[in-house]
């Protein structure tokens, strides 16, 4: 090991991280895609909403759910791409010590989503705002649990993207990755919501959709458990999001690469 690479720390590593992400296309290019769809999502709701009554914020930012499974996506193929690739060789080859790799990895990915996400969740509400029927009264950001909403939601494009990357590190290969990212933030969540409503409060998705809401919490049955406040949702999030690239790193230390 040469002297070079011992003294390769994170800043260092997330330099050469945040060289490589921005030479890819089709990361600008999916980040552009889901930007636009979450901000295209707003208009079209915002040119439909005929009931003033309505809580027209969780309807701006309804583009984050799909949204989120493209964030998520892109995070799983960020790590994954290079073991298709092969370029995880050199990788590790430059930065000896893997769990430093992956750190610094998810400190770019994770700065560039929140900007994206928070970009596109504030764009996506002042859009709806523009474009709402004449007779409704249009949200604004200091009406209680509003600003909340907004902020919390380009979070989440940041927390499922680590999430994503995590799962990508930990299952290395893509399709299997992205189908365990999907099954875990939406499918489990819906089958827990009917069989087992206590951890229904816990499940990615719904933390997500009960946080954006700022007039009433998701109803999901009769059985409806106490949701977590919006707060200790997004904490929740980032426990999921810190285990995985936790095991992710641990599991990148002591495999092959």
């Amino acid at each position: 090991m040469s002297g070079t690479t011992d003294r390769y720390g994170l800043a260092q590593a997330a330099r050469m991280e945040w060289i490589k992400l921005r030479s890819l296309r089709s990361t600008w290019w999916t980040l552009a895609v889901t930007a636009a769809g979450t901000v295209g999502i707003a208009v079209a709701v915002g040119r439909n909403s005929r009931d003033a009554s309505a809580d027209l914020v969780n309807n701006a930012l309804a583009g984050v759910v799909p949204g989120l499974l493209l964030a998520g996506a892109l995070g799983v193929l960020t790590m994954t791409g290079e073991y298709s690739s092969g370029t995880i060789r050199a990788t590790l080859a430059v930065i000896p010590r893997r769990p430093l790799a992956l750190m610094a990895k998810a400190v770019v990915f994770g700065v560039v989503t929140l900007i994206v996400g928070e970009a596109a969740a504030f764009t996506a509400f002042f859009a709806e705002a523009a474009t709402l029927r004449h007779g409704i009264a249009a949200p604004t950001l200091g009406q209680p649990g509003v600003l909340r909403a907004v902020v919390l939601t380009g979070a989440a494009f940041c927390l499922i993207g680590l999430l994503g990357l995590g799962l990508g590190a930990i299952v290395r290969h893509s399709a299997a990755a992205v189908g365990v990212l999907v099954a875990g933030v939406y499918v489990i969540a819906q089958v827990i919501g009917f069989l087992a409503h206590g951890a229904a409060a816990y499940m990615p998705i719904l933390i997500l959709e009960n946080s954006l809401s700022t007039t009433r919490p998701v109803d999901c049955g009769p059985s409806c458990p106490e949701f977590l406040s919006a707060w200790a949702g997004l904490g929740v999030l980032a426990l999921y999001a810190a285990i995985a690239l936790t095991a992710g790193g641990w599991l990148l230390a002591k495999r092959d690469a």
